[in-house]
């Protein structure tokens, strides 16, 4: 009922986006310049999704540093690991994939984020 003023999104694609609550620190439907832009405050979330996208170059910045660091001294380096999926190849496709490992519905029932780090 009223796609035609809805972009004609289906209702699944019209409520992906919708906020929730409970849920990581890292959400992606809690990105501030996001929120900003559906209130529509154009400028406001401009300048956020700047300063958003400033702090993950200096995260990259800081890995990249470390990882220099690390081969200079000999020692390994692990890098960025995610904390709810593990990298895989697919048997099948031999394609690198995300699979879940666990954790997140365990950290949502507690609600302990403590693992998640600060990305907004």
């Amino acid at each position: 009922e009223n796609a035609e003023n809805m972009y004609f999104f289906s209702e699944l694609a019209l409520t992906l986006n919708e906020p929730e609550e409970r849920v990581a620190p890292t959400d992606s439907r809690l990105r501030p310049d996001q929120r900003l832009m559906e209130s529509g405050r154009w400028d406001e979330a401009n300048v956020e999704k700047q300063r958003l996208e400033e702090k993950q170059r200096a995260v990259r910045r800081r890995r990249e540093a470390e990882a220099v660091e690390a081969l200079e001294e000999g020692k390994e380096y692990e890098g960025y690991i995610p904390l709810w999926f593990e990298r895989k190849v697919d048997a099948v496709t031999g394609e690198l994939i995300c699979v879940y490992k666990g954790g997140y519905w365990e950290a949502k029932d507690k609600q302990d984020w403590s693992v998640c780090p600060d990305i907004f």
